[in-house]
């Protein structure tokens, strides 16, 4: 408990670490754009990324914006001058705020929002991205429409009682959606209790 503005989501700590190790595959050792993260929550993901990941530069983005008085609060309290201010982003509501990203992170969301704000945000990473940028989603997903573990199944029915337009996506059909706007799949990630990190590459428009 924080006695600031600071919110604290218990599963960051759990799967910050597990999540760092991949981007530290995945993302540039540089770039001139910032890495956008979509959905930052609390905030403490995207400082613990920029604290271990000083050479990029880092912008939050929520679409909730009571959220971002958190997100700047984990801001002054690591201390991070790698990281932008928080800015309000509706992955359907155009334009986006920011122009460009060497990478774009969304981290427990697709399952938590409509399917049409999954198709939102591939259309809006593949507007911002460069050729080889990457797309970095995490989360439980189906295989081949089906469920990967008991608790995952269970998990989506937890989402559907909440909002029927929420639940655990099918990454076929994901990683379809993805290569129609110009995304290749990079890589899949076994992570744990059961999400997995899926890595996506924008592909050349000659490609």
């Amino acid at each position: 408990m924080t006695t600031d503005s600071r919110m604290h989501a218990p599963a960051t700590e759990r799967n910050r670490e597990a999540i760092l190790t991949v981007l530290r595959q995945v993302l540039p050792e540089s770039a001139a754009a910032p890495v956008l993260e979509i959905g930052s929550g609390s905030g403490e993901h995207v400082v613990h990324f920029a604290r271990h990941l000083p050479m990029l530069q880092w912008q939050p983005s929520e679409a909730t914006p009571d959220l971002l008085a958190s997100i700047r609060a984990w801001i002054d309290h690591e201390g991070v001058s790698n990281v932008a201010p928080p800015v309000v982003l509706d992955v359907n509501a155009s334009p986006w705020p920011i122009a460009q990203a060497c990478a774009v992170l969304a981290i427990n969301v697709i399952h938590y929002s409509p399917w049409e704000s999954t198709a939102a945000l591939l259309d809006g990473a593949a507007g911002l991205l460069p050729e080889g940028g990457v797309l970095y989603l995490y989360g439980p997903y189906m295989r081949n429409g089906e469920h990967t573990a008991p608790s995952n199944q269970a998990f989506d029915g937890w989402l559907k009682a909440r909002n029927p337009a929420f639940g655990v996506r099918d990454l076929e059909t994901v990683a379809s959606q993805a290569k129609a706007r110009g995304f290749v799949l990079d890589r899949v990630v076994e992570m744990p209790a059961n999400n997995l990190s899926v890595v996506f590459r924008r592909r050349s428009n000659a490609g």
